[in-house]
């Protein structure tokens, strides 16, 4: 429980460009990181890979391993020039440029003549314990896939490995499979955000059994909060992959859509988690104002009981410390005025009466049960 989250960072950039501007006019985030690019070149036989700086390198490799399939991997969005370079090259509409550099799109499939394009969300904790939202915008086309990441963190290694082994049908399923694996990796790291979720909610829940304080209710609506994140790039992200599983598009194959349909399945399964868990973080929060207000009605009930019991002895008190004089000033005795007062022993009686009264009052709540559910 010591390790809570920090602050939720929803893609604190604003968005780029201004109200009015052009549609497919491609505008870098603020703060964006410069490019770079890692090209895979891939077929039954063999996997080529190359760093390239610039689009020339690109360019080389595709000549260069002309029968292969090609994953194009940029990490980083800070340079608008590449962006229109490959749109140039590859006739990419412009508009679908605008949407890889505006880092705020939903999860979504757009299918064009030649090629389509897909968007996710990649949701994860950051080594600051800070959750961050990216998006993550993949090109396919011919035998060509282009995915664009905002940061340079490698979260597809999985992937990559799978590329050298070389084993399944990645490497002979075409670009449309790349395009499900790394779809399928972004679903998978939802799972794992999903069980570092579940964690802290059963540590959240046992503080509320042991030492509950007001910190348990601010972490879980955090991690509710946290959860909503979650479920608006889901939500999405399953209506994305139908929209693939339904697709006419020849980069879909039938092969391929047998996959899309074991992801959407896990896509389910993850939204299902999220709900659950919003559920318990809306339990955890409730149960805690319930124990704060039993634990307030605990207070009032003891200090209840203590009024209760004082409340005849203040009486007697007050009665007796009301001081009227039992003579005048002549020394006549004055008729009913408190004849107690010159009785012996008389303080001593008052005393042993109001003692008397408290233990009959403790007798009676004690078998009514009052003091066993204190």
């Amino acid at each position: 429980m010591e390790s809570r989250i920090k602050r939720v960072r929803y893609n604190a950039r604003r968005h780029s460009g201004n109200v009015g501007d052009s549609p497919g006019l491609v505008v870098i985030p603020d703060g964006a990181l410069k490019p770079i690019i890692s090209i895979f070149s891939y077929n039954k036989d063999e996997l080529v890979t190359c760093e390239g700086k610039d689009l020339k390198d690109v360019f080389k490799q595709l000549k260069k391993c002309d029968n292969h399939t090609h994953w194009i991997k940029i990490n980083g969005l800070g340079d608008v020039q590449l962006i229109e370079e490959l749109g140039t090259h590859l006739n990419i509409n412009s508009l679908v440029l605008e949407d890889i550099a505006n880092i705020h799109q939903r999860p979504k499939f757009d299918e064009y003549d030649d090629y389509a394009f897909s968007t996710s969300r990649i949701v994860h904790f950051n080594s600051e314990e800070e959750l961050v939202n990216n998006q993550f915008s993949a090109i396919i086309k011919d035998n060509l896939i282009i995915s664009f990441e905002e940061d340079h963190e490698e979260r597809f290694e999985a992937v990559k490995t799978r590329l050298k082994v070389g084993k399944g049908a990645i490497r002979t399923a075409g670009p449309g499979y790349m395009c499900y694996a790394l779809t399928d990796t972004i679903i998978d790291t939802y799972f794992m955000l999903l069980a570092q979720i579940g964690d802290r909610l059963d540590a959240i829940e046992d503080k509320v059994y042991t030492s509950a304080d007001k910190s348990i209710m601010f972490s879980a609506q955090q991690l509710k909060r946290t959860l909503i994140i979650i479920r608006r790039a889901s939500w999405p992200e399953r209506d994305k992959i139908n929209d693939m599983i339904r697709s006419e598009s020849p980069l879909i194959t039938p092969e391929v859509k047998l996959f899309l349909r074991d992801a959407y399945d896990h896509c389910i399964q993850a939204m299902d988690l999220i709900e659950n868990y919003k559920e318990v973080t809306s339990s955890i929060i409730d149960l805690y104002l319930s124990m704060v207000s039993n634990r307030m009605n605990e207070i009032m009930k003891v200090l209840t009981i203590i009024s209760v019991i004082f409340i005849p002895l203040t009486f007697i008190a007050g009665i007796y410390g009301m001081n009227f004089a039992r003579q005048d000033d002549k020394g006549h005795v004055i008729k009913d005025n408190m004849p107690e007062l010159y009785w012996n022993h008389g303080y001593v009686y008052a005393l042993v009466f109001m003692f008397l009264i408290a233990v009959a009052q403790v007798f009676v709540f004690w078998k009514k049960g009052w003091f066993n559910k204190l």
